[in-house]
């Protein structure tokens, strides 16, 4: 299994002519015949033109990935908490229609998010005429001035963010976990006279850390390597995420592949980080899907 990585990291180092060449023999494909670190720094100096380059990519990742996961993470708490402890008419069949969403692929729901997307525009212009929303912005930051693409609609972080901040698979897992905390805890916070929101807040989710830890590396490792929503949406190079950016290191008649892999070396290594942090968390995650609902 780690064939792979330990390829991609031979090669990020190798010169631009070997990366084929070497392919004679097992072992010279794995050791570099010279190793070039500054490979690393050319995937920097390379893309320097393209809207900022590599390192606004990056920025643009942690970004999106942070608070996509922060979203997805409360409203997927508040709707769990409300289908597993809340009482109200329709409850168990309309949470069967949102787990039912699961079902549907995410290329038919691509075009219908795309089209609102655009329509989004249109729609603030006739209700809020006096902002322009399709203009694309620029913030001063220590004296130099960065592209932030639209408000809304195409090339803007709110298309980025806001139609991945929900998740039915997270709100069915806090489910099951905050189905599984004794009814008792609750029924002395309201004799003590605590709201539903207090219960929450206080009880819910500081007993639902490990749940609630699990849904985060997942939501971000899964958003952190989004491609296909980022690549309909942007095509702006200062708004694009890391997954797009790599793209520019493949050309239609040649790749460079030692800068390809060595961006997505750099890549990957916050994914790393998150794994070896969260290790146990991720067991936990595996141990929830047997809890009963």
């Amino acid at each position: 299994m780690l064939l792979p990585f330990v390829w991609m990291l031979a090669t990020s180092v190798k010169p631009a002519g070997d990366v084929f060449t070497s392919f004679d023999s097992p072992m010279k494909a794995l050791v570099p015949r010279e190793v070039q670190w500054q490979n690393y720094g050319k995937v920097y100096d390379s893309t320097q033109a393209m809207g900022g380059g590599f390192a606004r990519w990056y920025l643009n990742s942690v970004f999106v990935a942070v608070v996509v996961t922060l979203g997805q993470v409360t409203t997927s708490a508040c709707a769990a908490y409300a289908f597993a402890r809340l009482k109200f008419p329709g409850r168990d069949k309309l949470f069967l229609g949102y787990l039912g969403t699961m079902m549907i692929p995410g290329a038919v729901t691509m075009i219908p998010n795309f089209i609102l997307m655009r329509k989004i525009t249109e729609w603030l212009t006739v209700a809020a005429p006096f902002v322009n929303w399709d203009a694309p912005r620029v913030v001063s930051l220590f004296g130099r001035a960065y592209e932030v693409g639209r408000l809304v609609g195409p090339d803007s972080y709110a298309a980025l963010i806001v139609p991945v901040m929900f998740s039915a698979y997270g709100t069915f897992m806090l489910r099951q976990f905050f189905m599984s905390i004794p009814r008792d805890l609750e029924e002395a916070a309201t004799i003590d006279g605590c709201g539903l929101f207090r219960i929450f807040t206080t009880i819910i989710v500081p007993l639902s850390k490990p749940a609630l830890a699990t849904l985060t590396i997942f939501t971000f490792m899964g958003n952190w390597q989004s491609f296909y929503w980022p690549l309909v949406m942007v095509t702006q190079d200062s708004m694009k995420t890391l997954p797009l950016g790599l793209l520019s290191f493949m050309g239609l008649y040649s790749t460079q592949w030692a800068l390809l892999m060595a961006g997505s070396m750099m890549m990957i290594l916050p994914m790393i980080i998150v794994f070896i942090l969260g290790q146990k968390w991720f067991i936990s995650g595996i141990q929830l899907g047997a809890l009963k609902g």
